[in-house]
């Protein structure tokens, strides 16, 4: 059983970036991926890093947010740069499965821009 713990979201200001943080208990040989759901909308796929490094990205963040892990510290970050008021949602990651079926999802960080 993985445990995920999201950290890093906060209230900033449009245009301003955050680095959002999930440590996991163990990576397993699976895609990495971060998700967000805002009141009243549809959980949406942000981000994805697959076993081979190989990265996708929602159109709405293309060129502003970026993925990474680091696999000694079990941790998978998303950078978001140039945040917009529409970014603001509860941001959660994923593992362990396939897009967009995983099965270990964290409980998910607060972001919020305005």
């Amino acid at each position: 059983h993985v445990q995920l713990v999201e950290s890093g979201g906060e209230s900033v200001q449009v245009g301003e970036s955050l680095r959002l943080s999930c440590a996991a208990t163990a990576f397993t040989y699976s895609t990495l991926a971060w998700f967000r759901q805002s009141p009243g909308k549809e959980r949406e796929g942000v981000a994805a890093l697959d076993v081979g490094g190989g990265t996708s990205y929602a159109d709405s963040v293309k060129g502003r947010f970026t993925i990474s892990r680091d696999n000694a510290k079990n941790t998978v970050y998303l950078q978001m740069n140039s945040l917009k008021s529409e970014d603001t949602a509860l941001y959660y990651c994923a593992t362990g499965g396939s897009w967009p079926d995983f099965g270990y999802w964290g409980q998910g960080t607060q972001v919020t821009v305005s």
